[in-house]
């Protein structure tokens, strides 16, 4: 199973190992720092979920990456495009540890991923959808020129607007 690498200026885009299970584990189990990504998550969770973001590759050609700083070598969250069986879109979707946040990691890792998914998968656009309350999300979403293009009621029963987001020229 191939799972591509992408650099930024800052950042590297990699597969997900299990040397990033410590990293999953503290993020997961951190209430605030998880509030919108399923969390808090018992450290087996936490494992699935990291098993689930390196199975994702086979099943659909994309997924998550684990996010490096070139600078130190440190995982400093996950970002990439997942589509879980029985939803209705793919996501553009991306988790930073809090250690890491206001680095601007999150758009910087999102534009790579963006542009992968144009250039490799061909598409003119990804698509990203985030709990209401999830202002951060939204701030980030918008920054990154997406618009609203949808409101629709997901399985997990919260009703999202749909944003899409087109890689920059």
């Amino acid at each position: 199973m191939y799972i591509p690498t992408v650099q930024t200026h800052r950042l590297v885009l990699r597969a997900p190992s299990a040397k990033d299970f410590p990293d999953y584990r503290d993020f997961y189990a951190d209430p605030e720092a998880s509030r919108f990504y399923g969390g808090p998550l018992t450290a087996a969770q936490a494992g699935r979920k990291l098993a689930y973001d390196l199975g994702h590759w086979p099943l659909r050609r994309f997924g998550m990456w684990s996010v490096v700083e070139k600078a130190s070598g440190a995982m400093v969250g996950g970002c990439g495009i997942v589509w879980p069986e029985g939803w209705p879109r793919h996501e553009l979707t991306w988790w930073i540890v809090p250690s890491a946040r206001r680095n601007g990691y999150a758009e910087e890792a999102s534009r790579a991923a963006i542009l992968w998914a144009h250039e490799t998968l061909g598409w003119s656009e990804v698509e990203t959808h985030m709990d209401d309350e999830n202002e951060a999300a939204r701030r980030l979403a918008e920054k990154l020129s997406g618009s609203v293009v949808a409101r629709q009621a997901f399985p997990d029963g919260i009703e999202r607007n749909v944003y899409a987001i087109r890689p920059l020229d």
